[in-house]
């Protein structure tokens, strides 16, 4: 059995911890705290460490997915984390253009740190003030070849498109 690491990141309050319960075969092992800067304002608690989940895919490939956290104080889990993975996702909330800054910094962090194929998913869709796909990529400013793709961290279906468009864009890189 293959066990691939996937690292989901974003800024603050992506959706990046829902997005690895919503598929997780396991419990997830969260390291949510109360927050106590302004990250309070958005939500009661934040991921401080990483959240871990894990799921099989078929009978011989299990996906661990890593959750990074968003505030920049813990920017240094981003290294940590990122060591042996094979994939990243980018969690946009696409309902906050606010945070399109912060999401475009995340990017440049790993894109320049590992040359490891990501794609973006534009998290919150389900919601009415959404940014669509295709604006969100050019306020991001992503290149043609990124895939920016829609999505909803707590629908199941929605998770596990992203997760095998991830796949799919490693499998194209392992054969270029």
């Amino acid at each position: 059995m293959q066990t691939v690491k996937m690292v989901i990141s974003g800024a603050v309050n992506a959706g990046k911890t829902e997005f690895i319960k919503t598929i997780s075969e396991i419990e997830v092992v969260s390291t949510e705290r109360r927050a106590t800067d302004d990250t309070k304002l958005i939500k009661k608690e934040t991921t401080v460490a990483m959240d871990f989940g894990r799921i099989a895919i078929g009978d011989d490939l299990v996906l661990h997915l890593f959750g990074t956290p968003g505030q920049k104080r813990f920017d240094f889990m981003w290294e940590i984390l990122s060591e042996g993975m094979l994939g990243l996702i980018i969690l946009v909330d696409s309902t906050r253009p606010e945070t399109f800054r912060e999401t475009n910094r995340i990017i440049d962090f790993f894109v320049s740190y590992r040359d490891t194929p990501y794609v973006v998913a534009a998290n919150k869709q389900d919601k009415p003030n959404a940014w669509a796909p295709d604006e969100l990529r050019l306020a991001l400013r992503l290149p043609p070849h990124v895939r920016i793709l829609p999505c909803t961290a707590s629908d199941r279906e929605s998770v596990k498109s992203i997760l095998l468009e991830l796949l799919e864009v490693i499998l194209q890189r392992s054969d270029e």
